[in-house]
């Protein structure tokens, strides 16, 4: 079976030596040729300059380029794998050459996990008990929920609708159709991987047909397609830690998608956001709102219900001559988190009537001039 192979050296036309200015130049000059405004019509072209795009991409980064030298010595464009052995993933294969288990490497948040990716067609991902058919853990599954303000501020419970992936209730899994029967994969004599030559190396990777399983159905399972799993969506409640914010995460052990062949489930990860209210607004564990008085209340005072988060109103006392954008302090009716609780504050906005009728005007007059006040 051929593998995918991209020589991002021979794509720009440059040396393995070359210097950055050099791979600069190439690019630029292949990028102008090649581009698509240039070649409307031309999806030839269009592929070329991505290409094109791809190998500058890598090639003028210098941890990337690093990588993928490195990547080239495991002989995937022949030529630079004469004894090399990472880790000891290598091992003798066919013909003597040495293969290589691409799930054997531990590429995790490696910039040549990415470069792999763009050379390989796994079709597959790394299980957790290295080997197909063996116990392998779920997936986990990560989800974005949306929760009320107050939910977040005070905590609470949520029924969140989560998509999952479960065995096919249809043929329990086995990807087969009623009555049909369950054989060998021709393509990987059961093994499940099949593996192909590259350079001095034989690469190993997941059998594409038969998804890893070693064994293929005579007649697929309508159900399911003969996947042996269907997507649905699981409703899980959720019970939402008090001072939760948007961006805050939960982990819930086990409840995200099922493992294969025995294996443990991966874990649900729910990311929080936090629905906007339109009368509070949050300040780390502090509580903001706005409360309107006329003005009649502001110089005379008065006492105003306030809302909290909790519900019930308390009565706030507006002192006379209380200034726009003066703000009192509740204490105690903020966010409560880690044993810590912040306080609700009220900002007061003195509302002015834009028209006043005439006996309004003349008693405001009248107000006016006592008070000393200018117009």
């Amino acid at each position: 079976m051929a593998t995918q192979t991209k020589d991002f050296y021979r794509i720009l036309d440059v040396a393995e030596n070359a210097t950055p200015d050099e791979i600069k130049k190439s690019y630029r000059k292949l990028a102008k040729q090649y581009h698509p405004d240039a070649n409307a019509s031309d999806a030839a072209a269009a592929e070329r300059f991505k290409e094109i795009s791809e190998a500058y991409s890598v090639l003028s980064d210098d941890e990337k380029r690093k990588q993928y030298d490195q990547m080239r010595k495991l002989g995937a464009f022949g030529g630079f794998g004469g004894g090399f052995r990472p880790g000891g993933g290598a091992r003798p294969g066919p013909g003597g050459a040495q293969t290589i288990n691409l799930e054997d490497l531990d590429l995790g948040g490696s910039p040549l996990g990415d470069i792999f990716g763009s050379f390989f067609d796994f079709g597959g991902k790394k299980r957790a008990g290295g080997r197909p058919g063996g116990p392998e853990r779920g997936e986990n599954i990560e989800y974005m929920v949306e929760i009320p303000f107050r939910t977040a501020v005070r905590g609470g419970k949520v029924t969140v609708q989560v998509p999952v992936t479960e065995e096919c209730a249809s043929c329990h899994g086995s990807g087969a159709a009623p009555g049909a029967t369950v054989n060998t994969c021709p393509e990987c004599k059961g093994s499940g991987t099949v593996t192909f030559g590259a350079g001095g190396f034989g690469v190993s990777r997941p059998c594409p047909m038969c998804g890893a399983k070693g064994r293929v159905p005579s007649e697929p399972c309508p159900a399911c397609r003969g996947a042996g799993q269907v997507r649905r969506e699981r409703a899980v409640q959720v019970t939402v830690p008090a001072g939760v914010d948007t961006g805050s995460k939960l982990r819930l052990a086990g409840q995200g998608e099922r493992g294969a062949s025995g294996g443990q489930p991966g874990d649900l990860v729910l990311t929080f956001r936090v629905e906007p209210d339109r009368f509070f607004s949050r300040d780390a564990l502090d509580l903001n709102c706005t409360i309107h008085v006329n003005l009649a209340q502001a110089v005379l005072g008065s006492k105003v219900k306030v809302r909290t988060v909790d519900g019930p109103m308390v009565v706030l006392k507006v002192p006379p001559g209380t200034q726009p954008g003066r703000r009192f302090r509740i204490k105690g009716m903020g966010v409560e988190k880690a044993g810590r609780r912040g306080d609700q504050f009220v900002k007061v906005q003195v509302d002015v009537p834009e028209t006043l009728d005439e006996p309004a005007r003349k008693e405001f007059e009248e107000f006016a001039a006592a008070a000393g006040l200018r117009h």
